[in-house]
Order: C-alpha cells, then structure tokens, then sequence
C-alpha cells in the first residue's frame, strides 16, 4: 500500500506542476493586460485589505529570499520594492498565487482567467485552493489514497469540458480530487498520458480497491476518464 501511495504522489505532484504553471501564466497575461503589471500592488483590486496585507507580505519575503538568476540581476537593476507580476509570480508559492486570486475583487479579469479553463471564478477559486492542499499533502508524505480530506472543493454546475456525470460522489475523496487535476489537464493538453499512466499504476497494484479512493464502479465510463 505505501509503495502504491508513493508512487501515486509523485504522479500527481508532476501534474500539478503543469497546472500550476498554466493557472500563473493566464494570471499573469489577464490581469497585467487588463490592468498593468503591477496590479498585484494595487490594494484597490482586492476584496479584504487585511487579506491582502498577508499576501503582500508572502509575496514580499519570497521575492527576498529568491536567490534565482534573474531575481538577482532585477534587484541590481531596480529600485522598486517588488517586480512586475510576471517576474514576481513566477518565484512566488502556488498558495500565495491561490490567495492573490481569491482576494481579487469580482470582474471580467477574474473571469477571463476561469474561463479559460472552462470554470466560472467561483469554482477555479475552490479548485486552486484544493491543488494548494493537494501539493502539501504530497510533499508532506501524508497518504493519499484512501484519505478522507479536510476540505470540500465546489462541485461545478457547467464546464467547456467533460466532467463527471456520476454526481453521487464524495467531493471529499481521493476521486474527486483526481478528477479535478484530470480535468484541469484537459484544458490544458488534451492529449495528456494521465489515465493511461494511472491505470498502469493500478494494474501493478492488483490489491488496491479503488472503492477505497471514492471511484464509483462506472468510473471507467466517465468520458472525463477514458
């Protein structure tokens, strides 16, 4: 079962760098468009001032410890106390860029960026949080694949994308969990190896029940799963 889980984690963990990678980059691209690119710095673009306070000191301590090439050679370059969001979100935590985005204030930016990954804001904000948790849960070895988790990410009502039509699943599970990251790889290379890789893994782990993940018996008929 551990080696299972390991194997699991590390699976997951590589695909939620992708994900990570394109939520950042429309972030980055939408709102320094829509706005500029130091819209991260405008208190008046986010709904809770102390919630936005908290992220501007994250985003403030992670831009000083990067000691990453081109940190450096802006801060010789520059005076300003923090870098366009471009630069600045690419050394900042995937939880700091989850919170920038939570915070944000309701409009067509933040839209535009759920959009594109055919989820309204609501939604995407839930899942973003859900891949923060996820992240820790791998990196902090905890087990993965028959875990009851401690959060309850948003069922979607709409998706641009197939989805589960078994509504009768835990959003609590390991399932819904997966489901979600397959989703968001999806929409961004639907041509990704994940299920093909994940069910080799299950094939050399014959024991495991994935009733114990929350996988309903029809799983396999899902179109977001074949």
């Amino acid at each position: 079962m551990y080696s299972f889980d390991r194997a699991l984690r590390v699976m997951v963990i590589r695909e939620l760098e992708k994900i990570e990678i394109s939520i950042r980059s429309k972030m980055m691209y939408v709102l320094s468009h829509d706005y500029d690119p130091f819209w991260h710095a405008d208190p008046k673009l986010f709904k809770s001032f102390p919630a936005y306070e908290k992220t501007l000191a994250n985003l403030e301590s992670e831009y000083s410890r990067s000691k990453e090439e081109f940190i450096v050679n802006f801060k010789n370059k520059y005076d300003n106390p923090l870098p366009p969001s471009w630069i600045l979100l690419e050394i900042s935590s995937f939880g700091t860029v989850s919170s920038l985005y939570s915070n944000l204030i309701p409009g067509r930016p933040k839209r535009q960026v759920a959009n594109h990954f055919g989820l309204n804001d609501t939604v995407l904000q839930s899942w973003m949080h859900s891949i923060v948790y996820l992240r820790n849960m791998c990196a902090h070895h905890s087990r993965l694949w028959n875990n009851n988790l401690n959060i309850s990410p948003v069922i979607p009502h709409k998706t641009s994308k197939p989805w589960l039509l078994n509504q009768d699943v835990s959003n609590k599970r390991t399932y819904f969990m997966l489901s979600i990251l397959l989703y968001l790889l999806q929409t961004i290379n639907p041509k990704n190896s994940f299920v093909k890789r994940f069910v080799a893994l299950l094939e050399a782990y014959p024991n495991i029940d994935v009733k114990a993940m929350g996988f309903p018996g029809n799983w396999t008929k899902e179109d977001l799963w074949k």
